[in-house]
């Protein structure tokens, strides 16, 4: 392996240099160091070592942890059942290992925190998010969207992502929707998702895709050029496509399953 990589993708424009990462710094940078030096305090090695800020504060410091990231997700090793069950309880470790976070009035996100917030989200746990060690994921990266929030949230998005849910399309790998429907209820079950939760689970996936399509857009009108791109090439119709397709082939069916339980 080359001691230095540049990796350019997505938002940002990550350089490797040996076990380092280095990404450029946001206001959120400094709580989200604090809240990494948490996770591992708390034994939880999912997630990369905190290593601070460049001498200028331009740049976040991280660890380098070795794997495959799951971009694509017609991969076997991204799309096995193993996988998913694993990214459901890796999800689960991270939220339980941030419960004991501490807040302070100083603590600045990127995202705004939701209520209840049981817990830290990591705000964009995806395939593309992964580190993926012997065909399973083994890590989260990219914490920059961490927020306060509800577990569901989170879950709701990895789900969105890993199972995935996904209107059809000819562009995005897509499952069929009894497939769907099955690899969801395996997601839930890996994660711990009470009655409740499960029958909630799509129609927060909706919402979910329609807060986050509402904040990329507020972010391409102030002139951002990676959401402004995102804007242009139609993600955000994307996701409100998705979000649909989600309520009509799955929320209304948890619904009905929630009313036969009561």
């Amino acid at each position: 392996m080359d001691d230095r990589e540049v990796f350019v993708g997505g938002v940002n424009r990550v350089v490797r240099e040996g076990g380092l990462v280095r990404r450029p710094a946001g206001a959120w940078s400094v709580t989200v160091q604090r809240l990494l030096g948490h996770l591992r305090e708390a034994g939880f090695t999912g997630a990369p070592r905190p290593y601070g800020l460049s001498g200028d504060g331009a740049e976040e410091l991280v660890e380098y942890l070795p794997g495959e990231v799951g971009h694509d997700f017609a991969a076997p090793e991204v799309r096995s059942d193993a996988s998913l069950v694993a990214a459901g309880r890796l999800l689960r470790d991270l939220h339980d290992a941030t419960v004991g976070f501490a807040r302070t009035r100083d603590d600045v996100w990127q995202l705004p925190p939701r209520e209840p917030a049981e817990v830290i989200c990591h705000g964009d746990a995806a395939t593309y998010n992964t580190v993926f060690r012997d065909r399973l994921p083994f890590a989260f990266i990219d914490f920059d969207t961490a927020h306060p929030g509800p577990r569901l949230w989170d879950a709701a998005y990895t789900a969105y992502r890993f199972v995935p849910l996904y209107a059809p399309d000819e562009v995005e790998h897509t499952v069929p929707i009894p497939e769907a429907r099955r690899r969801l209820a395996l997601f839930a079950d890996s994660y711990g998702l009470s009655p409740e939760e499960r029958a909630r689970l799509p129609v927060t996936a909706a919402e979910r895709l329609r807060t986050l399509v509402v904040w990329m857009r507020g972010l391409a009108a102030a002139g951002h050029p990676a959401f402004s791109a995102h804007v242009a090439e139609g993600h955000d119709r994307r996701y409100l496509t998705d979000a649909r397709w989600i309520e009509d082939n799955f929320a209304a069916r948890a619904s009905e399953a929630r009313d036969r339980q009561s």
